[in-house]
């Protein structure tokens, strides 16, 4: 006998009232056990024991609870679903207040973290099976019926099913794309409340542009009142508020992109309400503005400029990611399934959606970075001969005017953005945990993951090339302050056509347009002044003024130091020669006096009348010139006095003089010298000089020429001999060889 289906299975059971068998429907009221489930509350954000305790408590009892939960038979299981309206509340509540990926727990208990994980897969094991309407050949519950039951019974609606993919869609995408499919395919009434539930989340971007001081185009048929002037922008909100609609914007955003990425069928009925023009709209009015006044406001802590910056980087790219699915399973993916007779609606759509977006400049350029337009348009051009050329090359026109004036992009692995810096310096560079957070923390190192280019000048501009932007839009509009004209270069990517055109047709962004426009340019002082910046082997030592106030100025020594122990002086010192007499007198190196013995000091005067024949052995006068050569040898040619020239016998005579001198000279010098003087020496050979050059002739004193020791100024007569030398050195020796050869070549002497 087959099983029966749990909607048409019967129990009989006795009444505990009256103790009679009755029968009952399987899901019936009264099965349900009685157990009451408390509500969630989310880990605390520091560790304060009480909030710990308290947390940890309460999330045991969830998670015993849900366990118990699953432990029940399919029958029991389904009557505790259907008909405990307390499980419903705990459950919605881990929907509502469950951390989100993109949310961070910067100081969690191990503990709380490791109970987090448990209740987390508890819940998610719940909707699995509240999702399933067939467990086994035995369990099973009647397709429609089970339609029915979660629809009627508001088990799952469309703000569960989004927090679901949220929650739940990293690692568990296939599960996830099986349950919300099971749950749409067997209530088709869901796609009918995602149609409704529509105009709410685009309510959701009109209420963000609204709190930020902007319209969206049809946002609203009904015209603005006169006294309801628009005071508040981004720029001068609160920070709590500004806060607020960051998170606000990151959590929808990142919803929708969940939601879309599980179940890719929904993507037709958000086309249904032109969803890719009104998100392209918004992220054009919105993001310039948000990501402008988080850069501009001061934060007294850093972190919290990180955190914002993080989440609105975030933020934009699940906008084209959206926009993205939208066009890829409403065109593209049709296109490339479906024959070639059914594409045309598909290309048309696709062509229409691009056309309605193409005053959107900046969504664009973004959209185009991440997914390129041209290669859509290819993949059209190849699956459709009759592809409207001209509608596709304005498209791809439209998009190549959105990069102009902005440096064509490289691709997102080959460039490199510097993070965003806030006004007072806080930098949006913080440290991620990739596990945590999907690609938060790429976009926390990166200024722009999805923009780039888009985001912000590729090159900073200044200097001249900055001074050169100002003059230009100053000369077209001269009642422009430098400071304004600054600020709109800034905020334009330094186009100056684009600044002036905004500026003539009044399209400037609401905090340009408040702006004083005869505002001055102010200098911002070199945060690196050179004294602070320089960097050399000399830094930071005894001398140096810019690093130290007192300096000790004996030390300092103008020109050459004067030693005080001098070549004379260290010659003249005989310490070490006296040192070492000792020493060598043990070897009788040196021996000046010979000791006798008294008895030999008696006879030593004695005669010794002994023939010596020490020298017999020696030649004497064996080589000596005879004495008559001797007589015949003449005698040095001498030039008679009368044949002398004049002034030749004055100087033969001072010679001979001079020689007499040497000769005296050398009988004076003591022969026992250990090592003479050097500068005596020098002296001596000067002397020699002077003497040689003054037999010669040459009477030309060129001592001045030397000067005295470099560092020491040398006189008036030295300057005036080093003049002359300069001046009349090419009058001798080879210093004029050049310009004689050329003179012997001019006039033919020398074969060119």
């Amino acid at each position: 006998m087959p099983a029966l289906p749990l909607d048409e299975l019967q129990l009989t059971e006795r009444d505990p009232q009256t103790g009679k068998l009755r029968t009952l429907p399987a899901l019936h009221p009264e099965i349900k056990a009685d157990r009451s489930f408390v509500l969630y509350k989310p880990p605390p954000a520091i560790r304060d024991p009480a909030l710990v305790e308290e947390f940890l408590e309460r999330a045991k009892f969830i998670a015993d609870d849900l366990n118990w939960l699953l432990a029940l038979p399919h029958d029991k299981f389904w009557c505790q679903v259907i008909f405990d309206e307390s499980l419903q509340k705990c459950l919605d509540s881990y929907l509502r207040s469950a951390p989100r990926k993109f949310d961070v727990l910067w100081d969690c208990h191990p503990e709380v973290q490791e109970l987090q994980k448990c209740l987390h897969r508890s819940v998610f094991l719940t909707f699995l099976r509240m999702s399933t309407h067939k467990e086994s050949k035995d369990h099973f519950i009647t397709p429609s019926v089970f339609g029915k039951i979660i629809y009627n019974n508001f088990l799952f609606d469309i703000p569960k099913i989004l927090d679901l993919c949220v929650l739940f869609g990293k690692g568990n995408g296939l599960l996830l794309q099986k349950m919300i499919g099971n749950i749409f395919t067997q209530q088709p009434s869901y796609f009918s409340d995602l149609d409704e539930t529509l105009p709410t989340i685009l309510q959701v971007f009109n209420n963000i542009l609204h709190k930020c001081g902007l319209q969206c185009e049809g946002a609203s048929a009904e015209p603005q009142k006169l006294e309801e002037k628009v005071s508040v922008t981004a720029g001068n909100m609160p920070l709590q508020e500004l806060k607020d609609i960051v998170l606000y914007l990151c959590d929808t955003c990142t919803t929708l992109w969940a939601f879309l990425d599980v179940f890719p069928l929904a993507c037709q009925t958000f086309q249904k309400h032109e969803f890719c023009y009104r998100l392209a709209s918004f992220y054009e009015l919105a993001i310039p503005e948000l990501e402008s006044a988080i850069k501009k406001r001061h934060y007294e802590d850093n972190s919290v400029f990180a955190d914002l910056w993080r989440r609105i980087s975030h933020s934009r790219k699940k906008m084209i990611e959206v926009f993205h699915i939208l066009v890829n399973q409403v065109c593209l993916q049709p296109i490339l399934e479906s024959s070639c007779e059914n594409i045309q609606p598909f290309i048309e759509e696709f062509l229409q959606i691009f056309t309605s977006v193409l005053q959107e400049r900046r969504f664009l350029r973004d959209y185009d970075e991440l997914f390129p337009v041209e290669d859509d348009v290819s993949l059209l051009q190849q699956a459709s001969s009759a592809l409207d050329e001209t509608r596709t090359a304005y498209i791809l026109q439209a998009v190549e005017s959105a990069w102009e004036g902005i440096d064509r992009r490289k691709g997102l692995s080959e460039k490199a953005v510097k993070a965003p810096v806030a006004s007072n310096g806080a930098s949006a560079i913080v440290e991620s945990s990739p596990e945590d957070r999907e690609d938060l923390g790429a976009a926390c190192a990166l200024e722009d993951e999805c923009a780039g280019a888009a985001a912000a000048p590729v090159a900073a501009v200044s200097g001249v090339e900055l001074d050169s932007l100002i003059s230009q839009v100053k000369d077209l509009l001269p009642d422009l302050g430098e400071g304004f004209i600054l600020a709109c270069l800034e905020e334009y990517g330094y186009d100056t056509e684009q600044v002036i055109n905004n500026i003539l047709e009044e399209k400037l962004v609401p905090y340009l347009d408040k702006m004083d426009r005869r505002m001055q340019r102010q200098l911002k002082p070199d945060p690196t002044p050179l004294v602070s910046s320089r960097c050399n082997i000399f830094q930071n030592d005894e001398f140096d003024v810019f690093s130290r106030d007192a300096v000790d100025v004996s030390r300092i020594q103008k020109g050459k130091r004067r030693e005080k122990d001098t070549t004379r002086s260290l010659v003249n010192d005989k310490r070490l020669v006296a040192e070492q007499r000792q020493r060598y007198s043990q070897y009788s190196v040196v021996l000046e006096e010979l000791p006798l013995p008294p008895a030999a000091a008696l006879g030593y005067g004695d005669y010794e009348d002994e023939y010596d024949d020490t020298y017999d052995g020696n030649q004497v006068g064996a080589n000596d010139a005879d004495s008559d050569d001797e007589l015949i040898a003449r005698r040095p040619f001498t030039i008679p006095q009368v044949l002398r020239p004049k002034g030749h016998e004055e100087g033969q005579e001072t010679e001979e003089e001079d020689e007499e001198e040497e000769e005296e000279a050398e009988k004076e010098r003591t022969k026992d010298h250990f090592v003479q003087d050097p500068a005596v020496l020098r002296e001596r050979a000067e002397a020699r000089r002077q003497a040689f050059l003054a037999r010669k002739g040459h009477k030309h004193d060129g001592s001045a020429v030397v000067g005295t020791a470099k560092g020491h100024g040398q006189s008036r007569e030295t300057l005036q001999e080093r003049r002359k030398k300069e001046a009349n050195k090419s009058t001798r020796a080879n210093h004029n060889r050049r310009a004689m050869a050329d003179r012997k070549r001019s006039k033919g002497m020398i074969p060119s």
